[in-house]
């Protein structure tokens, strides 16, 4: 979850004709889903029939029950479908396939405009964790989204699955962190549901539904039902069942987190406040946080998207103003490209900035916020026009094109003829009509206002048309048209029977369509052939009892090591200092000690060397202790200002390593030297005690042993030493 928000997925699903998917983030609206009854058909599986092979398109044309044949290009051609004559690999789509031929097609895209959809025979079914392609070996992987170490785990349990060879796998993200069974169990249900979708091939007539994608609900678990998800609301009933018992088979971890909505007298869209947010997406301006908008137009070729700057003149940097409206902008264009799903070629013309480094955030923006997006979007910098261009994915149909229908009026192009443009049309139109000599008359029907134009500001060129070429002309009004309609019918001669009859018997009326009839045609839905198939439970993966315990130990284990870490760095930059203070502070005893002798006067000075001794201080009784070349063994040596340069040189060079130090073993010491207080060793583990839960619900009390690395014990070991010392001192 990013900054404490709560994810949701919202799905409103009351009336019967049309489901809604909201994702949302808090209360913002980051995507939505909207799917008619019975109008989605990407993924479905048909067995269709081929009707036409055109080879200047490398393509053919499939008829799998659609309105339009679906369009079938030689490389979505997979090689089982080749006929027997065909050897290789076709350069011709004519060598691979034959009219008439019958075959197992997927969509793949869905029609647009007056392009049919378009099919391929390399079938790719969807599972829980993987993607299968029955048919196609050559293809297969890991999920692109998927990096690192889980890309390795996920390469290594896919080669413990049981993948026939003929056939493909694709791991999706929603496998990370599965085990091998569950992997196996998904794999095993797709191969099933294949066996199942070939032998209805085998069977049925084409055309057919074989089988078909799951509805916008399931597929919306599927794809965007992530773990941190924290909230499933449905408002429908029967829906928030049907949900449950799939996620129970597929995501139980995620089944508590699904909720019915219960408040009739709220909307769940309204509670949310995301309804207006769903408007915008139909919306062809969308205002930005500074006051600027963006402009968005779907066109044939491509989207274009225009940035217009705010009218906030109270900064006077224009620089600063544009880069500020261009990254507002950057940020929901990316929300709208996926809000309404826009693909193929887009184009946004951002307002111009003048420094390169304002550009390059600019796309840095752009690229952040598109990370989300399910689609693969590519783009290029901006270029030295102010364009960025995009290209988008098309995973589906476009929010417009699923909920909108062409305007009847302008027929999509967003504006009309004005009324004086569309009069002046038909008066031409009229005169070169009359200038064919067979018409007597002309009838000319047009909107009331186009009318009211004719028969007052030009109807002395009306009159003067009818002189000239001898045609009776008749302007009639029609209530029923609107501008840009227009009706004109000529009527020759021979036709005597036309000519005299009212104006008003020929005024046309809109014929009125059975909506009735439409609804039932709406109602009736095709059913697939394989619908259900014998699936195997799926298998439970216990966890183990120690994971919690394991957790524990490896946390106690890091936060201990980290302390002994920090312990120990801290002791090795004191090292010097320390060391550098025992020397001083030696100098400083020994220059006391030989004041002291001074003062005492020859009879207080001792006689020999041992009484001498007697007299020094406990500390440089312990200075006098040194290490020899036998590690397990000490000399006492004399270290008054007699000592030779030889003998401390020999001192030096005879210290032994630290490994040494503290591998070696303490042995008794003579009884003229000084006694040296035995040392406990340095602690070799750690024991730490866990209370827990049994499997009898029971506390018990686990005791965990935790050992200390070597190098850490040494360097504990040299650090206790020379404490040691200070103390002693």
């Amino acid at each position: 979850m990013n900054n404490n928000r709560v994810e949701r997925i919202l799905i409103n699903a009351t009336q019967e004709e049309e489901v809604r998917i909201a994702l949302t983030s808090d209360q913002y609206l980051e995507n939505i889903f909207i799917e008619e009854f019975g109008s989605h058909r990407t993924g479905n599986i048909y067995k269709g029939k081929i009707t036409r092979i055109v080879p200047s398109l490398q393509a053919a044309f499939v008829d799998y029950g659609a309105d339009r044949h679906g369009f079938l290009p030689l490389k979505e051609v997979s090689p089982e479908n080749f006929h027997a004559n065909c050897q290789g690999n076709p350069q011709n789509i004519s060598d691979a396939l034959q009219e008439g031929q019958e075959l197992i097609v997927q969509v793949e895209k869905e029609e647009r405009g007056n392009k049919g959809a378009a099919l391929t025979s390399f079938i790719t079914l969807a599972g829980c964790y993987l993607v299968l392609m029955p048919n196609n070996p050559r293809a297969g992987g890991i999920s692109r989204r998927i990096e690192g170490e889980e890309r390795e785990n996920l390469k290594a349990l896919l080669d413990s699955l049981n993948i026939p060879e003929d056939m493909g796998l694709i791991v999706r993200t929603a496998g990370v962190g599965k085990a091998t069974q569950e992997l196996q169990w998904d794999l095993d249900i797709l191969i099933r549901l294949w066996d199942a979708i070939q032998n209805a091939g085998k069977t049925q007539s084409s055309p057919c539904l074989i089988h078909e994608e799951s509805d916008i609900v399931i597929r919306a678990f599927r794809d965007y039902l992530r773990k941190d998800i924290d909230e499933i609301i449905i408002d429908d009933k029967d829906l928030f069942i049907r949900a449950k018992k799939h996620l129970e088979k597929v995501r139980p971890e995620i089944v508590d987190n699904v909720k019915l909505y219960h408040d009739r007298a709220i909307p769940l869209f309204s509670r949310y406040h995301i309804e207006n947010q769903i408007e915008t997406a139909f919306k062809r301006d969308v205002r930005l946080p500074s006051g600027g908008s963006i402009v968005i137009q779907e066109t044939e070729a491509l989207v274009s998207i225009d940035v217009n700057s705010s009218r906030d003149t109270k900064n006077d940097d224009i620089e600063k103003t544009a880069f500020n409206t261009n990254k507002e902008a950057a940020i929901e264009v990316a929300r709208q490209l996926r809000l309404r799903d826009l693909g193929g070629l887009i184009v946004i013309d951002f307002i111009d900035m003048l420094s390169q480094d304002h550009q390059q955030k600019i796309v840095d923006t752009f690229k952040e916020e598109i990370k989300t997006d399910k689609a693969r979007v590519q783009y290029n910098r901006i270029s030295r026009f102010g364009l960025l261009e995009i290209s988008r994915q098309r995973l589906r149909p476009s929010l417009r094109e699923g909920s909108q229908i062409v305007c009847p009026r302008c027929s999509g192009l967003g504006s009309i003829r004005s009324i004086e443009s569309l009069a002046l049309y038909i008066l031409r139109l009229i005169r070169h009509e009359s200038m064919s000599g067979s018409v007597a008359e002309i009838i000319t029907q047009v909107p009331i206002d186009v009318a009211s134009f004719l028969l007052n500001e030009k109807r002395h060129m009306i009159d003067e048309i009818e002189h000239h070429h001898k045609v009776a002309i008749r302007v009639i009004p029609n209530a029923h048209m609107q501008t840009p309609e227009y009706h004109l019918e000529r009527i020759y001669g021979a036709q005597t029977s036309q000519i005299g009859k009212a104006s008003y018997s020929h005024i046309i009326e809109p014929e009125l369509e059975d909506l009735s009839h439409k609804t039932k045609q709406q109602s009736k839905r095709i059913e697939p052939v394989v619908k259900t198939i014998d699936t195997p439970a799926k298998p439970i993966i216990k966890q183990k009892k120690t994971n919690l315990l394991s957790r524990i130990f490896i946390n106690f284990i890091g936060t201990t090591i980290a302390k002994l870490l920090s312990s120990l760095a801290s002791h090795e930059t004191n090292k010097q200092k320390k060391k550098h203070h025992k020397s001083s502070q030696h100098r400083n005893k020994q220059k006391q000690y030989h004041q002291r002798k001074n003062k005492q006067g020859s009879n207080n000075r001792p006689h020999n060397k041992n009484q001498q001794r007697g007299h020094k201080s406990q500390h440089q009784n312990k200075e006098q202790i040194i290490y020899t070349n036998d590690a397990s063994s000490y000399e006492q040596v004399n270290s008054n200002d007699k000592a030779s340069k030889t003998q401390k040189n020999q001192r030096k060079t005879n210290r032994p390593t630290k490994k040494e130090r503290v591998n070696q073993q303490e042995k008794p010491i003579e009884n003229n030297a000084p006694q040296v207080v035995e040392e406990k060793p340095v602690v070799q583990e750690l024991f730490v005690e866990v209370k827990m839960k049994g499997a009898d619900n029971q506390d018990k009390i686990k005791q965990i042993k935790v050992p200390i690395p070597a190098a850490m014990r040494a360097d504990a070991q040299e650090t206790k030493n020379n404490d040691n010392k200070q103390g002693s001192k």
